[in-house]
């Protein structure tokens, strides 16, 4: 019974994982990592600054999106 719920407890976060990815929520995570792969000198924007500048960007610009 408990490798049954073990199974099914990592399909489920394997599925949030996935949805939160739809939705944008590792935004700020795939942000920090391609900052740093990319090899910039100054520091990454905090995530409040990166959130902030994002919805700004989809504001001015609002392609694709329904609303």
């Amino acid at each position: 019974m408990s490798t049954g719920l073990a199974a099914l407890a990592t399909g489920f976060r394997g599925f949030a994982r996935y949805l939160g990815g739809v939705m944008g929520a590792d935004a700020y995570t795939k942000y920090v990592e391609y900052h740093r792969a990319a090899g910039h000198t100054e520091p990454p924007l905090s995530e409040r600054e990166f959130w902030r500048d994002r919805t700004d960007r989809q504001d001015s610009n609002p392609q694709g999106r329904c609303c």
